[in-house]
């Protein structure tokens, strides 16, 4: 994810400077030898790894990415061709008097007709039809971009602005899934400015939780906590005057700064930030969707979840499943948005636990339940290589045929 070089010689100051050797911080880290000396040589690793070596050294994850130069970034999306006409649509380039091949709109846009559009995307995304998404987004975000130029002044165009701000966010949602974050950060950036410009702080609140999702999952930790923390408490309501969307954005914003605090070992700060977000999840009292706006569904279980992630960060799966199972029967149908990533993190506590047969099911019921967005999970793919890395017979026919489907070698 980053220049390993660069990486590697912080890990060799910061060992050597707590006198620790690397057989003694692969011993706390809870990692081998070998995993030490590869990222010292200039090897990469998983997030999670640098993660675990920062807390046995008790410093911040993002001290071991600190750097002034640049650094070499294997997630870039310059090789996606599949998302070259989504590319075009969201990037396009611009001349002195405006975008490259902007086309004339003969006819004015009907933007009833397009909201609609816009939801029926949305609905698209929150039932993981990554494909539709593909082939949907690249001409929904040029109808946007057409409006927005064909209306100048008045309603029309404080519509049209909204709307590109919502498209823009499925569209950045969408690349963060498949992991092309430059070009989903520049989705969201956009889509934030469209919605400061009409004034609508809910909206560009939404965006900047996806930012912030997308500061995570590139290793920004420190940004990602002040991005959150800090619209957190630019937007935080009136508790008793607060609708339940305003109630919402507060709430994920909270979630997304502990989130980034958990990775960052810091671990006092991201259980008063779940804390803080406790409280706006007993105002909306049931949990809460807006599927164009928002990012799924924010509610009570919705908090729960997230400390129960917060626990799979520090490598605690045994809390990880004592939690989980003091969860109310049914909440993977009322919070479907969040509930798969959760029972990834069952499965990831069932693996480090080495039980593989039940790692093996909850996969196996992921499968079955969200394919596509399995597909795009890189946790469960490591999840199934520590599986396979303890068993002790022959695999059964749900392990070969998982192992086929995530592309790990038997």
């Amino acid at each position: 994810m980053n220049d390993g070089g660069a990486i590697g010689d912080r890990l060799r100051g910061i060992r050597r400077s707590r006198g620790l050797t690397q057989e003694r911080l692969a011993e706390l880290a809870g990692l081998s030898p070998g995993v030490v000396k590869k990222i010292e040589r200039g090897g990469n690793a998983r997030l999670e790894t640098y993660h675990a070596l920062a807390r046995a050294m008790k410093v911040k994850t993002s001290a071991l990415f600190d750097s002034t130069g640049p650094r070499r970034n294997t997630n870039a999306d310059a090789d996606k061709l599949d998302l070259l006409a989504l590319r075009q649509a969201i990037s396009p380039p611009v001349t002195i008097t405006g975008r490259l091949g902007l086309d004339t709109v003969d006819e004015e846009p009907d933007l009833d007709r397009l909201r609609t559009s816009a939801e029926s995307v949305a609905v698209a995304y929150h039932r993981d039809k990554y494909p539709a998404m593909g082939e949907l987004l690249p001409e929904l975000v040029r109808s946007t971009h057409a409006a927005v130029d064909h209306f100048a002044t008045g309603t029309e165009r404080t519509t049209a602005l909204t709307v590109r701000s919502e498209v823009l966010q499925m569209a950045g949602r969408y690349l963060t899934q498949v992991r092309a974050y430059d070009l989903a950060h520049m989705a969201l950036r956009d889509a934030v400015r469209d919605a400061v410009t009409v004034g609508d702080r809910l909206n560009a609140a939404s965006a900047i939780i996806g930012q912030a999702w997308i500061l995570l999952r590139q290793g920004r930790l420190d940004e990602a906590e002040q991005l959150a923390s800090e619209t957190a408490d630019e937007v935080e309501p009136r508790i008793s005057r607060a609708s339940r969307e305003e109630l919402a954005a507060w709430g994920w914003l909270l979630l997304r700064a502990s989130a980034a605090a958990a990775r960052n070992n810091r671990p006092d700060e991201a259980r008063e930030l779940v804390r803080l977000a406790q409280t706006a999840g007993s105002a909306v009292g049931a949990e809460v969707t807006d599927h164009l706006r928002g990012w799924g569904t924010f509610g009570p279980l919705t908090v729960r979840l997230k400390a129960i992630e917060n626990q799979m960060i520090a490598d605690r799966p045994t809390k990880v499943l004592a939690m989980a199972d003091c969860l109310p029967d049914g909440v993977g149908r009322s919070t479907s948005d969040n509930w798969n990533r959760h029972r990834l993190d069952v499965a990831r506590a069932h693996a480090m636990l080495r039980h593989g047969d039940e790692a093996t099911r909850v996969l196996v019921d992921l499968r079955s339940a969200a394919p596509e967005w399995l597909k795009h999970q890189r946790q469960a793919a490591v999840t199934f290589r520590d599986v396979l890395k303890t068993r002790k017979r022959t695999l059964t026919r749900d392990q070969r045929e998982l192992a086929g489907f995530l592309a790990v070698e038997e």
